[in-house]
């Protein structure tokens, strides 16, 4: 396998792991959705996005679709409103993942910011075409507050995947 240089090697993620990444962020999503405010990053999303780029078989659009009526369900919203804001986030991360690999975390940030921006106007128009109530402008900050969280949340959830690139004796990894 071609790695680009500087590049560690990366192990598959074990699917134990991917789930309670997945599961922690549903309960961070739904603790930090308490405060009430629509610019809080939605922690989910990022985990969804990351772990859809990085393990598409394991992470795709029907885990997407199910985790969104999870949040729809919390957060007593219009059935399917997340869901399909989430979907409409994996599916296109699902299209951009082979040009992202590419790219360090920093600046995949940048690539993702455009997904983010996309899902939170999908989110926005359902809520607008919806409710009665006009949807608060400040939804709109979340999706770069997510844009800024993804090289953090990336790195602490690649961390567990890394391997040197010769091993010894000396470190147990």
């Amino acid at each position: 396998m071609i790695m680009p240089a500087g590049r560690p090697l990366l192990l598959p993620a074990n699917p134990r792991f991917i789930g309670l990444s997945l599961v922690l962020a549903l309960l961070l999503h739904m603790l930090l959705g308490l405060w009430g405010q629509d610019w809080v990053p939605d922690v989910l999303a990022i985990a969804m996005v990351f772990w859809t780029v990085h393990q598409p078989r394991k992470v795709g659009l029907v885990l997407a679709f199910v985790m969104g009526l999870m949040v729809d369900v919390h957060e007593s919203a219009l059935l399917g409103q997340n869901a399909l804001s989430y979907v409409v986030l994996c599916g296109l991360a699902t299209a951009t993942q082979r040009r992202m690999l590419w790219f360090p975390l920093g600046e995949q940030a940048l690539q993702i910011l455009p997904l983010f921006i996309a899902a939170s106007v999908v989110e926005w128009l359902t809520r607008l075409l919806v409710h009665d109530a006009w949807p608060s402008w400040s939804m709109l900050l979340a999706p770069f507050l997510q844009a800024g969280l993804w090289p953090l949340i990336g790195a602490m959830l690649l961390a567990p995947q890394r391997r040197a690139f010769e091993r010894d004796d000396i470190r147990p990894l």
